[in-house]
Formats: structure tokens, sequence, C-alpha cells
């Protein structure tokens, strides 16, 4: 019924090392989330980003939208004229762009 004060107290505590291997897991985790989400996901980011500053008159594409056409002019602003039909040429933002169906080769000099 009583309980003597030797028992009421909390065991010693296990110093710096029980700090660290509480905080473990929660390193693991977010490695392991790291290497299989983050890291992907930027290399996919930077290869879309050099894709589409490389893109030039004459590149056949697709769009988010799925509209497939050539490219028939390059704009400094960020846009793209892409030729969608025989006379029909819409604008498209230059990173709407998902995929490079047919890329022309340089005019060699």
């Amino acid at each position: 019924m009583f309980v003597t004060p030797a028992f009421a107290q909390a065991a010693g505590s296990g110093g710096a090392s029980s700090a660290i291997a509480s905080f473990l897991p929660l390193i693991l985790i977010f490695a392991i989330m790291y290497f299989l989400m983050i890291r992907p996901q930027q290399k996919k980011a930077k290869e879309h980003r050099a894709m589409v500053e490389a893109l030039r008159r004459g590149d056949q594409v697709v769009t988010q939208g799925g509209i497939v056409g050539k490219v028939t002019k390059v704009q400094e602003d960020g846009m793209v004229e892409v030729e969608i039909a025989e006379g029909v040429k819409v604008k498209v933002v230059r990173h709407t762009i998902t995929q490079v169906l047919n890329k022309t080769e340089a005019a060699s000099a």
C-alpha cells in the first residue's frame, strides 16, 4: 500500500545516446524519402528545364493539353508559337511543352 521513494523514482537516464537513438528513425525516414522521392523529382525537373531551353524552330512537340504541333517561332518572353494544322498557329507557354517528338538538327556553319 505504501510506496517507498526508491520505487517511485524514474530509472537513470541514458544520456546523449538515448537522445540520438530516439531521433535515428526520423533521420532514416528523411534519408529514404530524399533518395526515393525528392532527388528523382529534382532530376526530372532539371531534364525538363534543359529540354525546354533547347527548343528551336522545326521541333515537333506535345503540349500538356495533348496538342501535337511543330514549333514555328521561339520567343524570348517564354512563349512558343506552335503550328497545329496548316495555317493554324497557337501561342503556348514554353514550360507547358511536355515532350519533343522530332528534334531538328542544328544548321552547320
